[in-house]
């Protein structure tokens, strides 16, 4: 069943895995993986089955771990010996917490790393670094309601009201049903990281007490999906049963949570999946699942396991009025990539996953026959006091994508700068002026 769906899904913008082979050690895993619930519970383990098959182990299957949310895969060499990797899956926190007492080879997050954290693991190496920091998956967090419930959109001031307890009828948002029930992650999740950063800390709002906090996004989904006046937030793969509803941020047009809105990262409630490989001295299983993770299998995966793979396909974009009158004529004749290329904070260097997706693309333009004058890069900016300046920045940005491009063989069409038009996020925040900060890819 695995290499079948690989078969279906594996896309053209591979990257090289060399299969040298892999010490097994004695005794003990020959890898261990700690943090979030939300790659551990089934991802990981997914991910590790299929490094075990690649490297041609037999008889590979998962086993219950020592505790809860634990799990240990198990595979057998050809030579009868047996090979198991443990995963353990309690947040994203507990990860980085693990790197740091040597209890871990590999972080899985659903978040950044913390600049408190980066610094608590200094002794490690940089984990910023393009060889640290590995961009596996895109998720987007589903704001969920009961499947009858009317509401159909929310914008991010609302949710803050909402989780924070300041709204707490159905009636104060025009539904019906009383008072609003919340549920949420639980204080190690990665999951609650991201809806606190992108929700609750840019308004000053701390999470109502009387949430219900679960440590499994299963469960949570589930038992929003059952109470008529629940309200939750959860990983894209853990809808279930319940009903994800439009977002809004600042000016932005209401977004479902769907692939092609996440893939390029505008969603508002879009995030990054990410292994965190210490850059020092990394064994050599933990580097390889990594390798494996970025490879077109590895990505097949990511996506069979319901999350939003780094795979670059084109896309037809309907225009709308509200769109610039150039930016309609772009959409009438090209088509965009599924991917966004964004920057370091404060910094016109390309951050982690746009190195990454500088590869995917090169590959998908040559596989397609469009290096030649078939691609045009379209920069946006975040609000500036002048409009010109802010169009000139998003051009700029276009050209640092287009420096990058140009050293692939890759020969530009056109290079466009719509300024501040079209915002995915707020100008409010740091965080949505980033999101704002991005170069799309069209090609014809």
């Amino acid at each position: 069943m695995l290499l079948r769906v690989l078969s279906l899904l594996c896309c053209a913008c591979s990257f090289a895995v060399v299969a040298a082979p892999l010490p097994i050690p004695d005794q003990g895993p020959a890898l261990r993986i700690q943090g979030s619930n939300t790659i551990g519970a089934a991802l990981g383990p997914a991910l590790v089955e299929g490094l075990m098959e690649h490297r041609g182990l037999q008889s590979v299957h998962r086993e219950p771990g020592g505790g809860a949310n634990e799990q240990r895969v198990v595979g057998k060499t050809r030579q009868g010996k047996t090979v198991t990797i443990d995963v353990a899956a309690h947040g994203s926190s507990t990860g980085f917490a693990a790197l740091k007492k040597a209890s871990a080879d590999l972080a899985a997050s659903s978040r950044p790393i913390k600049d408190s954290e980066l610094v608590d693991l200094e002794p490690l190496g940089d984990l910023k670094s393009p060889e640290a920091e590995q961009v596996i998956a895109i998720d987007g967090l589903a704001i969920i309601l009961n499947p009858r419930n009317p509401l159909n959109t929310l914008n991010t001031e609302q949710l803050a009201q909402i989780f924070n307890g300041e709204i707490s009828t159905w009636e104060a948002l025009g539904g019906i049903g009383g008072p609003i029930h919340l549920y949420a992650r639980d204080d190690q999740s990665g999951t609650y990281d991201t809806f606190k950063e992108l929700v609750l800390r840019l308004r000053g709002k701390p999470l109502a007490a009387s949430a219900k906090r679960f440590e499994s996004s299963e469960q949570l989904s589930d038992a929003v999906s059952q109470d008529p006046q629940g309200i939750g937030f959860i990983g894209l793969p853990y809808v279930r049963q319940a009903k994800a509803v439009a977002i809004v941020d600042g000016d932005s047009q209401p977004m479902l949570p769907l692939n092609s809105l996440i893939a390029t990262e505008d969603y508002p409630l879009s995030r990054r999946l990410f292994f965190y490989l210490p850059p020092s001295n990394p064994t050599p299983w933990a580097k390889a699942l990594v390798d494996f993770t970025q490879s077109s299998q590895g990505q097949a995966i990511v996506a069979a396991n319901g999350f939003i793979a780094q795979q670059v396909q084109a896309m037809a974009v309907e225009p709308r009025a509200s769109m610039p009158e150039d930016y309609q004529a772009i959409a009438r004749d090209a088509q965009r990539l599924t991917v966004n290329f964004r920057f370091e904070e404060g910094s016109a260097s390309l951050d982690n996953k746009a190195h990454q997706d500088l590869q995917r693309v090169v590959a998908y333009l040559k596989s397609h026959d469009k290096l030649n004058k078939q691609v045009t890069l379209v920069g946006f900016g975040d609000a500036k006091d002048d409009p010109q300046r802010a169009a000139l920045l998003s051009k700029l940005r276009a050209m640092a994508v287009r420096r990058e491009l140009v050293k692939s063989g890759v020969v530009l069409r056109d290079i466009r700068g719509f300024g501040a038009q079209m915002p995915v996020a707020a100008n409010t925040a740091d965080e949505g002026r980033i999101k704002n900060r991005r170069v799309e890819v069209w090609v014809y």
